[in-house]
């Protein structure tokens, strides 16, 4: 044991830490059971999202390289920051004994996991708060403007956004740890993931920067969503008034733009819930507020957060769930093509 390491950082793993969710044998395996689920989840919605958007030419559009880039996001939350959870839990579970990385920092030891992990799935939380504030973004001027859509969203602009996105969100994720000397990386024994953790009260005032940039995508793109939703509605109760008269169709929003709309707003929604217990609880750290048992559930319901798009997609699209569904069911759809070709063989005879 690293005997220079910080009291500060022993303590959290002691048993002053030990939550009722995670102590017991029980409740340990009820854990990594949920872990590993939320693995396999995780991927295989993920993957049929990528699979869906990416093999259907009617989802090459800025809207699909969108969801992929989300779909990306969550994939490596399901490779990178869950499966190390997993094998830190299931070690400690069977060895009795936790790992050395696991009771320091990553500023007192040479190499720490957290120190890849942890900036991953701050850095694709924002990039999953970014892209669905450009999906917003695209949609509401499919709404508001759908004349101009094809001109103002295109591949290249969309595609460029992308890495934009991508390339500042992990920017903003590491620069806690670049710009101060006072945040390290840990595994935390409440939330049994890879936090940052501040050395002194002074420090948890940079984490507020995360909540502050999360907060401010998160009203926009509600604020957004709200403008797009009410000129839906608008334009709904002027078709129901104009219903049965002949009136020019163009300049209106189509009904697959609408549909498009109404989930980019669900899924507004879900992260938004996802988020919330995560920034409560970084404000109450500020405020110096530990709540252990509180932190465990707000990362884990944010990490769950990544295995909700293709649900969400697949309940409000239903181009992609007939998508998603021939995709799995490649022999029930070689069946019925057969059994229809039989049918209309004997209709023929």
């Amino acid at each position: 044991m690293n005997e220079s390491a910080p009291p500060a950082l022993l303590d959290r793993s002691g048993p002053a830490h030990c939550t009722a969710c995670c102590c017991p044998l029980a409740n340990k395996v009820i854990l990594v059971l949920f872990m590993g689920l939320l693995v396999v989840a995780i991927l295989f919605g993920n993957l049929v999202t990528l699979a869906v958007v990416l093999g259907t030419k009617h989802f090459h559009t800025p809207q699909g390289y969108l969801k992929a880039s989300l779909a990306v996001a969550d994939l490596a939350v399901g490779v990178f920051v869950v499966p190390l959870s997993i094998y830190a839990e299931v070690h400690l579970m069977v060895s009795d004994s936790a790992l050395e990385w696991t009771l320091y920092g990553s500023k007192y030891l040479r190499f720490h996991p957290c120190s890849l992990v942890g900036p991953v799935f701050a850095g694709c939380t924002f990039v999953s708060i970014t892209t669905i504030f450009l999906l917003t973004i695209e949609r509401s001027i499919a709404v508001l403007k759908p004349l101009h859509k094809d001109s103002v969203i295109t591949r290249k602009r969309t595609t460029t956004l992308i890495v934009l996105c991508w390339v500042g969100s992990f920017l903003l994720a590491v620069s806690p740890t670049v710009f101060s000397s006072e945040i390290a990386l840990e595994y935390n024994s409440c939330s049994r993931m890879c936090n940052y953790a501040p050395m002194n009260t002074r420090a948890f005032n940079i984490l507020l920067l995360f909540p502050a940039f999360d907060f401010t995508l998160l009203g926009a793109t509600m604020v957004i969503n709200v403008i797009s939703m009410s000129s839906i509605r608008q334009h709904s109760r002027r078709r129901k008034q104009l219903a049965g008269s002949e009136c020019p169709s163009g300049g209106k929003p189509t009904f697959s733009d609408i549909k498009a709309a109404k989930t980019i707003g669900t899924l507004t929604v879900a992260f938004t819930a996802s988020f919330t217990p995560i920034a409560v609880f970084v404000v109450g750290n500020v405020l110096g507020n530990t709540w252990c048992n509180f932190s465990f559930f707000a990362f884990w319901i944010l990490a769950t957060n990544s295995c909700w798009n293709v649900i969400i997609y697949s309940v409000r699209d239903q181009r992609f769930r007939r998508c998603a569904h021939k995709l799995l069911m490649p022999v029930q759809r070689k069946d019925t093509s057969n059994e229809n070709k039989t049918q209309n063989g004997e209709t023929f005879i």
